[in-house]
């Protein structure tokens, strides 16, 4: 049986509404002069049919997180044909990528997921993260000289559950960084929309097997915790905030019917859009597992984040501002937040980033609104005609933010008072044990 769909069409109905009247996010900053601005845009349109085409290709060749060598060659090899050496392998992790240029000064890095989906290939569309961050790169790239201080692509690999960029945080690739630029293609443009902080933990309960018929008062049974921790769960439901999400799979429930089963396991993935919610709740979970293993007489065991947990964005409304001004150049209108739904989002390790340093992800809008992120659909889209255009106009607002950052100062104290304001730097390894 489908489910009613009213509830959707009764969303897309009040959003849509919401769009026409909203107002678009405006920059009270000059950032760099308008002939750099021309000089970048110009450049990158001449080349666009590189980006275009890199775009196509990691489109039609999918490599999933910590696999994509294809991909990272691809990118290694079209900076080199632009005059660009790049390290590949750099923090450890042998598909992420780092190039730079210019001088002592601040530096401003752009970067670039190409990780894919099991199944569906770029159903999150990051062939056109890439091609915009590698265009955003080469664009602002030819305007170093004149804008002053340094610009980087990183090529951050698995993105999707894997935390490339929380890896390569810790061995010290973004350490001189002083911003981070990237973008997300969506359903919408928008300058900044919330992404939920996400962890994952494995619970194990051991008990004790017996017969289930002859003796089943000599069991323990680990099935029972792992029910009793799933029901427990469901029913926190009710008292975390709307924004909060929490999912999961019993991954054994034992082998025969017939035995009480000695080993049982499931596996939760927690999201929210608070730090400090996204830490109590892994609280409460444990302790629904511990409340469990103590009912059923059996032992536990959690495993917490297989890969690095994710922490929500905090975006640089500031440095957003300035995205939100070029992408009006190019007949786009990036909407403040809160005008499409908040809870149609997802998690990413940019958040991560995102707490160290200023940062940003404004989403740019492949055609339909009803384009969901992780489907058949919207792998589709990043392969067509509106996913080229995304490549182009995402370039030129990234390479134009990432300069007008390097240029104005003023603008540069606004982003950092904006950031400190905020809260500042944040221990993110010790925030997530």
């Amino acid at each position: 049986m489908q489910p009613d769909d009213s509830y959707l069409r009764s969303v897309a109905e009040s959003t849509a509404r919401a769009v026409a009247a909203a107002e678009p996010v405006r920059s009270e900053f000059d950032g760099a002069d308008a002939a750099v601005h021309a000089d970048v845009q110009r450049w990158l349109t001449e080349h666009s049919a590189d980006l275009v085409g890199l775009s196509r290709d990691l489109h039609a060749h999918p490599e999933e997180g910590f696999a994509e060598h294809r991909s990272v060659r691809q990118v290694a090899e079209l900076l080199k044909r632009h005059g660009f050496d790049a390290q590949v392998g750099v923090g450890g992790l042998d598909t992420a990528l780092l190039a730079t240029v210019g001088s002592a000064g601040p530096h401003v890095a752009v970067l670039a997921e190409y990780d894919a989906l099991p199944g569906i290939g770029h159903g999150c569309g990051h062939n056109i993260i890439c091609s915009a961050g590698v265009g955003g790169f080469l664009g602002a790239a030819t305007a170093v000289g004149a804008a002053g201080g340094r610009v980087s692509l990183v090529g951050t690999p698995a993105e999707e559950g894997g935390g490339g960029k929380e890896h390569l945080a810790r061995a010290g690739v973004f350490d001189d960084v002083d911003a981070v630029v990237m973008l997300h293609p969506f359903s919408h443009d928008i300058a900044a929309h919330p992404f939920l902080g996400r962890r994952q933990v494995e619970v194990v309960f051991r008990g004790i097997a017996a017969h289930a018929a002859a003796q089943p008062f000599m069991g323990r049974n680990a099935l029972d915790a792992v029910v009793a921790t799933y029901q427990g769960v469901a029913a926190l439901r009710q008292h975390i905030p709307s924004t909060d999400r929490v999912h999961g799979i019993i991954t054994d429930g034992g082998q025969r019917a017939n035995v009480v089963p000695e080993r049982a396991a499931v596996l939760f993935y927690f999201r929210s859009a608070d730090p400090g919610s996204l830490r109590d709740l892994a609280r409460r979970i444990e302790a629904i597992a511990h409340g469990a293993a103590s009912m059923t007489g059996c032992g536990v065991e959690l495993t917490w984040d297989q890969n690095p947990g994710y922490l929500p964005i905090r975006h640089n409304d500031t440095l957003a501002a300035r995205w939100a001004h070029h992408q009006s150049g190019r007949g786009r209108t990036s909407l403040p937040r809160g005008v499409v739904p908040e809870y149609i989002t997802g998690s990413t390790d940019l958040g991560n980033l995102s707490y160290r340093m200023p940062a940003i992800h404004p989403m740019i809008a492949l055609e339909g609104e009803s384009l969901s992120l992780h489907t058949a659909e919207f792998a589709a889209a990043a392969g067509s005609e509106t996913g080229d255009r995304a490549v182009l106009d995402g370039a030129i607002g990234l390479a134009c933010t990432a300069v007008d950052y390097l240029a104005d100062e003023r603008l540069r104290t606004a982003v950092h008072e904006e950031f400190e304001a905020a809260g500042g730097a944040v221990d993110v390894a010790s925030f997530l044990e």
